[in-house]
């Protein structure tokens, strides 16, 4: 005789009658969870589709982001289901809109594997974003616990050491990228790199596009760099460095090339975000075996970082980065050509060299986090910077950073070399200014003017690009109005 399913259904719980019920009815919504230490938080800032509720929209990203599909499954009960289901647990409006939420969920440590970076994002962010419920989705930050960080390694050198391997205290490193990025050959991409340091830089680098094309194979371009990079050191004294761009099309070939590095006696090699977390994670792990210093360039990260309302924030990309163990990573300069809000800027910043974050959220920080001694990640500002901004850049950026001038230093009109030591000598004599307790801040342009009365690059790079600047209205920017208390 025909049973219905009603019938046939043998748990009468009603979570798990089958059927299609509210995700926030299926145990994904929970306003009354406790928050344990262990657990791995996200904020998503959420755009509904019209007619869904933000509560039942913050329970589906939590449930798709765990252990949920679209029906009830009678599984469930083979699991410890209630530990396993991520819990929404907050929900509030984003300040000035009306149609976008903060979403705080909350997720078991368990369901993560220890170490992997690839695992924790085919979670957070692997079907989520594409859920018919949302019209838009952004991770904007996540607070890792103390117990999931220590199963990550970190990254393979840190500040602290990294100043030690190269002698230079209490200063921003000064760098350069090699331009034109793409057409130079070895020798003339060698002899770049020796003007730029024998000017001043403690680094050259490669750009994230130059890898093996046929105008230079790597092989090339690396001995003649290393040439470069040794001339300049023994003319100078100073420990010099150029991030060689391991990049490349498989794992056993930037394993090929990184050992080349290694053998011809580089201190850095170099990285793309494109080559992805579990390639990244490998190089850094590569690195610390060999006392390298790993630099990821960033290339790729605005097609999903930049928009305010969809992607990812890059300050969760910085907490990624330095789990997964790079040395440096670009993160903004604030008065360059690239996107760049001065309080986002500060919050990346700080993310990559604190070791334990309050909450703070004009700079976008939505959750406390100790570090668990995971070494400090080195930001790096370039794009569209010169030494006219030096004052700028120490105000908004601090010591513990690299500033890289790329035209800025080989758009010099006397040459490689006289932009380098311009930047120098800028970086220099606003540094001594700031720790002579000026007002170097404000005085900045007459500070520079002064020094370049004896310094002709620096002038000449002064009276050439003068005041240039990118003033665009960033799209990313902060949420809560900055607030300060009177005395």
């Amino acid at each position: 005789m025909f049973q219905s399913v009603e019938e046939r259904t043998r748990i009468k719980n009603e979570r798990y009658e089958s059927g299609v019920i509210p995700y926030a009815e299926m145990g994904y919504w929970d306003a009354n969870y406790t928050i344990k230490d262990t657990d791995v938080l996200a904020l998503f800032r959420i755009t509904p589709q019209p007619g869904v509720d933000p509560i039942e929209a913050a329970a589906a990203i939590a449930g798709e982001s765990s252990t949920a599909t679209w029906t009830v499954v009678w599984t469930d009960l083979l699991t410890a289901c209630d530990v396993y289901r991520a819990k929404a647990y907050k929900v509030d409006s984003v300040p000035g809109t009306s149609d976008q939420f903060f979403g705080y969920v909350a997720y078991e440590c368990d369901l993560f594997e220890e170490g992997s970076i690839a695992n924790l994002t085919a979670s957070i962010i692997g079907n989520v974003f594409g859920f018919k419920a949302v019209k838009a989705l952004r991770l904007e930050d996540m607070r890792m616990p103390y117990a999931y960080l220590k199963t990550f390694q970190g990254p393979a050198t840190g500040v602290i050491v990294e100043r030690e391997r190269l002698d230079k205290f209490g200063r921003p490193l000064l760098g350069a990228t090699v331009k034109p990025k793409l057409g130079l050959s070895g020798k003339n991409y060698g002899r770049v790199v020796y003007e730029g340091l024998k000017g001043g830089l403690d680094f050259l680098k490669d750009d994230e596009n130059i890898n093996s094309q046929p105008f230079m194979r790597w092989r090339e371009r690396f001995s003649y760099v290393m040439e470069g990079v040794n001339r300049s050191a023994a003319a100078s004294g100073e420990v010099k460095g150029s991030y060689l761009n391991v990049t490349a099309a498989t794992m056993e070939e930037m394993y090929e090339r990184a050992e080349f590095a290694k053998l011809i006696g580089s201190v850095i090699i170099m990285i793309d975000l494109v080559i992805g977390y579990t390639a990244i994670q490998s190089m850094a792990i590569w690195s610390r075996k060999n006392d390298m210093i790993l630099h990821l360039h960033r290339a790729g990260n605005s097609a999903y970082a930049r928009q305010k309302n969809h992607g990812i924030n890059f300050r969760v990309i910085c907490k990624w980065m330095r789990m997964a163990g790079v040395d440096h990573i670009h993160a903004g300069t604030v008065v360059g050509k690239l996107e760049g809000d001065p309080l986002m800027v500060k919050g990346f910043y700080n993310t990559l060299l604190q070791t334990s974050l309050n909450i703070n959220l004009p700079q976008g920080i939505f959750f406390e986090q100790d570090w668990a001694s995971l070494r400090k990640t080195l930001p790096v500002a370039s794009g569209g910077i010169h030494c006219g901004q030096m004052h700028q850049l120490l105000n908004y950026l601090g010591e513990d950073c690299v500033l890289q001038f790329g035209g800025g230093t080989i758009g010099h009109p006397d040459g490689i070399a006289s932009g380098a030591t311009a930047n120098r000598v800028a970086m220099e004599c606003v540094l001594l200014a700031k720790y002579e307790g000026k007002d170097y801040i404000n005085e900045g342009p007459k500070i520079l003017r002064a020094a370049a009365e004896s310094c002709a690059p620096l002038r000449t790079a002064l009276d050439l690009w003068k005041d240039i600047a990118f003033n665009y209205t960033s799209t990313d920017t902060a949420d809560y109005v900055e607030t300060t208390t009177k005395q």
